[in-house]
């Protein structure tokens, strides 16, 4: 667990500094046009390089030294945040630049994350798969408590360029954290088929695996149909509160911070407990505990009710998180695993893209209209979520929740997904 520990916490140090940059990208967005569909087509445009990239990164990770992908993925983060920073200073900055660095910066970062998670079942011993994976969210949610908050502060003192030169001194730590340690390949030991197979055979091969598989195809289906909804009422989250607070940046980082905290509790708490014995329970009582949350937090039209929805409901992202990656860890052979898992982030991200583009859309052109004091829908609803503006994003984003929850209590119904664990077995079965 030192190596990992080691990686982990360079990624750790990184995820702040980006945080950071996400937030001052957000507000510095959001005061130039003041639109929703602006931030969510930010949101999408960072999903294609998952969609359109994901398989050919799946097999340059199976193939080549994890570790020096993980050095080049931070490496361009470094130079594209650069361009941002330039850009900026010479007061040529505009939307469609940070659409175009978006674009090259998570592309490579496609091929780092695939990496990363590709390399903890070889750092990792199994029974700690879930305690790994949540150690994950950990680093996430951290970097939710201090980043949000001290970007918002940061943010009207030392401005863009100064957030942007802190984003370029963490990505730089994490490289050193990289190259200081050793990370092992594994054995390309792959079934006989796939060894005469073709590029474009290899590039198909994470979806006939998941495919070939119907319990694995039956979680990422559940996780995607969960994914839909959640990602749409994030996307949604920061037009919400901005809207509602009149552009109230330290509101909406106090509240990001919220979020930190609770998934920091709940990453530590799964970290510290190892998860649920059938890992099934940790995803679906997950997602019914954020669909429940969030339904709170829609409904509320103050940040002494949205605090602790937020914690309430960023608790179980490591829940459902953790437990999730730890079936696929345990399921899939180490050697496959970039794309299998490059396959499986396709496959969701496809859905994520969708919640991304129609979110935008949706809200400033349905439901905004329809919730102002003579719209269509303020006479149903306007005595639950005020009408005016941010009431049409607060009920679409509360009737995201309520799908999120239908989701988690409908996979308890399919015994496929239920007994995910039971009907298919580890990929070291054979060896115990």
């Amino acid at each position: 667990m030192r190596t990992f520990f080691i990686i982990w916490l360079g990624q750790f140090i990184s995820a702040n500094g980006s945080r950071m940059t996400n937030f001052a990208i957000k507000i510095w967005a959001w005061e130039q046009t003041g639109q929703v569909t602006t931030l969510t087509l930010m949101a999408f445009v960072s999903l294609l390089p998952g969609i359109l990239i994901a398989p050919v990164a799946g097999l340059v990770v199976d193939r080549y030294s994890r570790k020096q992908l993980m050095m080049l993925g931070d490496t361009v983060a470094i130079g594209a945040t650069l361009i941002l920073l330039l850009l900026y200073l010479d007061n040529s900055l505009r939307i469609w630049h940070i659409y175009v660095v978006s674009l090259v910066e998570v592309t490579f970062y496609q091929f780092q994350h695939l990496a990363y998670s590709a390399s903890i079942s070889m750092l990792v011993p199994k029974q700690h798969y879930t305690r790994a994976s949540s150690m994950e969210f950990l680093s996430f949610y951290g970097a939710l408590v201090v980043a949000p908050a001290l970007a918002g502060s940061l943010y009207y003192i030392i401005g863009f360029p100064g957030i942007v030169l802190i984003d370029i001194i963490t990505f730089s730590l994490a490289i050193l954290t990289v190259i200081w340690v050793h990370i092992p390949q594994p054995i390309m030991t792959q079934l006989p088929k796939l060894q005469k197979a073709t590029i474009i055979s290899e590039l198909h091969f994470g979806f006939r695996y998941v495919k070939g598989h119907p319990s694995l195809f039956a979680l990422l289906t559940a996780v995607a149909l969960f994914n839909l909804p959640m990602d749409l009422s994030d996307a949604l989250y920061s037009p919400l509160i901005l809207a509602r607070t009149d552009n109230d940046a330290v509101v909406l980082g106090t509240l990001a911070s919220a979020a930190g905290i609770g998934g920091v509790i709940g990453a530590s708490f799964m970290s510290i407990w190892g998860g649920h014995k059938r890992r099934i329970n940790g995803v679906l009582s997950g997602m019914i505990g954020v669909g429940i949350s969030k339904f709170i937090f829609g409904l509320s039209r103050t940040i002494f009710i949205w605090i602790p929805a937020q914690v309430c409901s960023s608790f179980n992202f490591p829940v459902i998180g953790g437990s999730d990656q730890a079936i696929w860890l345990s399921k899939v052979e180490p050697e496959l695993q970039g794309r299998v898992f490059a396959a499986n982030q396709m496959a969701r991200k496809m859905t994520l893209a969708v919640a991304f583009l129609v979110a935008g859309p949706l809200a400033d052109y349905v439901f905004e209209p329809a919730m102002m004091p003579s719209g269509s829908l303020a006479p149903i609803f306007g005595g639950l979520f005020g009408t005016g503006r941010g009431a049409g994003i607060a009920l679409l984003y509360a009737l995201c929740a309520i799908c999120m929850l239908l989701v988690g209590f409908a996979g308890y119904a399919f015994p496929l997904l239920r007994n995910v664990e039971c009907s298919m077995p580890d990929h070291d079965s054979s060896s115990v």
